[in-house]
């Protein structure tokens, strides 16, 4: 298949798979209806666990990087090009922020980052995870622990391109537009931190 065909139809997939709303479907489970009704009005994990509890939270945060995940996966069966791999855990972020089957109002992206990292280097994915839990642990904001975990993922992946020990196409279909919309997503949260409020 044309490479350029084969990661646009990669993308389609992410996206579609990204889109499902897994925060609106365990909240309508949960008794509580629609999460983006309470708290910050996301769907994500962090307003899953203030809005439901632990338990349902967990359930989100799983599916919504499963999704991630297998976006990648997926795409990686389907198609021989890298290209079609990265871009489908980009568009998986994307789906999830602006999700077409929940009225493009969706949650911060996160967790579905998280488990496109996943699949796409279990390395880098463990890194970003240490990262992130040493950020939360010392400073005890959710928000900051994932724009600096995404971040490091993207100097990670960027390093591991730099000396060639990853195909170049998750740098740039992958890495950089996922860590751009996370960043965007997170735009009130920054502002917050730099505020210091």
């Amino acid at each position: 298949m044309n490479p350029i065909l084969a990661t646009a139809l990669g993308g389609a997939i992410g996206y579609l798979l990204g889109g499902i709303p897994f925060g609106l479907i365990v909240g309508r489970l949960a008794g509580v209806g629609d999460v983006r009704q309470y708290g910050s009005g996301k769907t994500g994990f962090t307003n899953s666990l203030r809005t439901m509890g632990v338990k349902w939270a967990i359930i989100v945060v799983l599916g919504d990087a499963a999704k991630g995940a297998l976006a990648v996966v997926l795409a990686r069966l389907l198609f021989d090009e890298p290209g079609a791999a990265a871009l489908a855990g980009a568009a998986a972020v994307f789906g999830h922020i602006f999700p077409v089957f929940a009225g493009f109002r969706g949650g911060r992206g996160v967790a579905t980052a998280f488990g496109a990292f996943l699949a796409v280097s279990p390395i880098v994915a463990l890194i970003v995870l240490g990262a992130s839990l040493a950020i939360l642990a010392l400073f005890r904001y959710a928000s900051l622990m994932s724009v600096t975990g995404v971040f490091v993922g993207f100097v990670v992946l960027g390093i591991m391109w730099a000396i060639d020990s990853i195909d170049g196409k998750y740098f740039l279909l992958f890495a950089i537009p996922t860590m751009f919309l996370v960043e965007v997503s997170h735009t009130g949260n920054i502002r917050r931190l730099l505020a210091g409020t």
